[in-house]
C-alpha cells in the first residue's frame, strides 16, 4: 500500500497536475498493490501517467511495449525534460547507441525502457539480470484477434507473464469492446486483471460529416478558416496522403504526406516538424498519430470513411489532447 499524498506529490512534482484524472489514482494504487490491470481510456485521458508514475516510485525497471518507434520517441522525451531517465531500444538505433543504453540500465540509472515487442529477443540478457517491477502493454488492442488492427508480435506476449508471474502487467487502450478486453486478457495471460473503463465522452470533441463532394476545395476552405492551428487529414492509401498533400500545397497550405513507404529518417523530421508547428497539417495513413505527443492538434479531418468505428474513435482521439475544443470532419460517399 502506498500513501496517497505521495502520490499526489509525485504527480506535482513530476508532471504537474495538482490532481489526477478519473481512474488514474485507482489503476495506480491497484499496481502497487501488486495487481494486473486492463485500462480502457480515451485519448487525453492520461493513460501513460498510469504506469509512468508508478515507474518513477517503484524500485527496479518498468518496461513499456510500444507498437511504434514515433511514439516511444515521443515519450521519452517528454519524460527526460521532466527529469525521468527514460530510454528506448529498436531497429532505429545503432548497436553502439544501443550498447550505451545496455551500460546505462546495468548501473540502475534508467526507470522506464521503451521497446516494440519486436525488439524484445534483445532483452532477454536485461530480463536476466535487473529487477523487473512493471510491465505495460500500450496500444494493447494489437494483441487482439477481435481488435481492429492485429500485430503479429503482439500475440506472443503472453509469455511475460509466465516468465515474471509476480510482476504487475497493466495493459491499456482507447477502445476495446467486451470481447476484445476478454481477449487481451486472455492472450496476455492476465484472465483475472481488474478492468478500468473510462467514459468515452469527450465533451470537447465536435464531431461533422459531411458528402464528399469537392473534398480538396472543402478541405482547402476549412483550413483557411484555421490558418494557426495543426490538423491531421487520414487517407486510407498511401497514394491518396501524397496526392492530397500536393494539391494542398499547391494551395499554399504547408502539409506533407506521411506514411509508411517514406524513409525513417524523413518520417522523423516530419513528426518533429508537426510536433513543433513548423509543418502545419499531416496527410497521413492511419499508423500516423497512434499515440503522438502533441496537445494541440486542433482538427482531425477523415478523407476517407474509416474501416471501423473503434479506428475512427482512435484517430479523432488525435484532437484535442489538452482539452480545448476541437474539430473533426467526416467525409462520406
Amino acid at each position: 500500500m502506498i500513501a496517497p499524498t505521495i502520490l499526489t506529490k509525485t504527480l506535482k512534482e513530476y508532471f504537474g497536475y495538482d490532481k489526477f484524472r478519473p481512474l488514474q489514482e485507482e489503476i495506480i494504487t491497484s499496481i502497487f498493490n501488486g495487481n494486473d490491470n486492463l485500462v480502457i481510456m480515451p485519448t487525453g485521458g492520461g493513460k501513460s501517467i498510469c504506469y509512468q508514475l508508478p515507474a518513477i516510485l517503484l524500485d527496479g525497471l518498468t518496461i513499456v511495449i510500444s507498437p511504434l518507434i514515433a511514439l516511444m520517441k515521443d515519450q521519452v522525451d517528454g519524460l527526460t525534460t521532466n527529469g525521468i531517465s527514460a530510454a528506448y531500444i529498436n531497429s532505429s538505433q545503432t548497436e553502439n547507441e544501443q550498447q550505451e543504453i545496455y551500460t546505462e540500465i546495468e548501473k540502475g540509472t534508467i526507470k522506464l525502457l521503451y521497446t516494440a515487442p519486436e525488439s524484445l529477443t534483445y532483452l532477454d540478457a536485461i530480463f536476466n539480470r535487473q529487477t523487473i517491477s512493471l510491465i505495460a502493454i500500450d496500444e494493447a488492442h494489437c494483441i487482439s484477434s477481435w481488435g481492429h488492427d492485429f500485430r503479429p508480435a503482439y500475440t506472443n506476449l503472453g509469455y511475460l507473464k509466465k516468465r515474471f508471474p509476480k510482476v504487475p502487467l497493466i495493459a491499456l487502450t482507447a477502445t476495446a469492446d467486451k470481447a476484445t478486453r476478454e481477449d487481451i486478457a486472455n492472450q496476455l495471460n492476465i484472465p483475472d486483471a481488474a478492468q478500468h473503463i473510462a467514459s468515452f465522452d469527450r465533451k470537447n470533441l465536435k464531431l461533422e460529416v459531411r458528402p464528399a463532394n469537392d473534398r480538396i476545395k472543402q478541405i482547402i476552405n476549412f483550413i483557411n478558416d484555421r490558418p494557426n492551428e495543426s490538423g491531421i487529414i487520414y487517407c486510407l492509401s498511401r497514394k491518396a496522403t501524397e496526392k492530397v498533400a500536393e494539391k494542398l500545397k499547391n494551395a499554399h497550405v504547408n502539409a506533407v504526406a506521411y506514411h509508411a513507404g517514406i524513409g525513417h529518417e524523413f518520417r522523423s523530421k516530419m513528426q518533429e516538424d508537426f510536433i513543433n508547428d513548423t509543418c502545419q497539417v499531416i496527410c497521413a495513413t492511419i499508423a500516423f498519430g497512434m499515440g503522438i505527443d502533441k496537445s494541440n492538434v486542433r482538427w482531425v479531418i477523415h478523407y476517407n470513411l474509416p474501416k471501423n468505428i473503434e479506428g475512427y474513435y482512435q484517430e479523432i482521439g488525435r484532437a484535442g489532447r489538452e482539452g480545448l475544443q476541437s474539430k473533426t470532419l467526416l467525409f462520406h460517399s
